[in-house]
């Protein structure tokens, strides 16, 4: 499959050296341009492109930027996109570092809502609560009794099943956590972000989820 990372950190990196190592075809950018990818390009075998073409016939594309980056991202970002394209967001709101972004405090918008209305395109809310080692660390193979649970939220059916089959294949189970409007259940601060549990420890974690927000979240 061809798959389009938006975004080197963390999250976006190590999910570049999993994809690359099932096989897919993985192209991968950031904001500093591709000559700043050259080791990871080298390491993995993935495309070290500008972010105009990340998202190139791609089939599923994930955004993995820091939120207040979201409006910075090209126009016409997912036009080259496959018909039917999957976009993942893994993005939190921290108002540390984002600043303060109206259409989620003010207008209660959930993180991926907004973000979805800056792109232009739905998205579907994955790996936003995991832990970036774990990606490459913590994949178990169907059935064991150790493996750890991704909530996945979005509402487009088709590219959250799509979101679903490629997280069982880097060796997770999942949890429908719903639509987009009920994804603040895995922003941060509730009981499933940063869980490392399975399937009901997630589903009970996010049945127990508050929509009021921490002092830490709106610090």
């Amino acid at each position: 499959m061809k798959i389009g990372i938006i975004g080197a950190g963390n999250i976006g990196g190590n999910l570049t050296r999993r994809l690359t190592s099932l096989g897919h075809d993985v192209s991968v950018a950031n904001s500093r341009g591709p000559h700043t990818l050259t080791e990871l390009a080298e390491e993995t075998g993935a495309r070290a492109v500008p972010v105009e073409e990340a998202a190139r016939d791609a089939e599923i594309v994930v955004v993995t930027v820091p939120v207040k980056a979201v409006p910075d991202l090209p126009s016409g970002l997912l036009d080259g996109a496959a018909e039917g394209v999957a976009v993942i967001d893994t993005g939190n709101y921290y108002p540390q570092r984002d600043g303060k972004i109206a259409g989620i405090e003010d207008e209660g918008l959930t993180e991926s809502r907004w973000t979805e209305r800056q792109i232009g395109h739905p998205v579907v809310k994955a790996f936003n609560g995991t832990y970036a080692i774990d990606i490459l660390e913590r994949a178990r193979p169907a059935g064991a009794p150790d493996r750890q649970a991704l909530p996945v939220a979005g509402d487009d059916e088709a590219a959250k099943r799509k979101v679903r089959a490629l997280i069982d294949e880097l060796g997770f189970d999942t949890v429908d956590a719903g639509g987009l409007d009920d994804s603040w259940r895995q922003q941060p601060g509730t009981p499933v972000y940063g869980l490392r549990e399975g399937v009901d420890g997630v589903t009970k974690a996010l049945a127990a989820a508050n929509p009021e927000r921490t002092a830490e979240w709106r610090a």
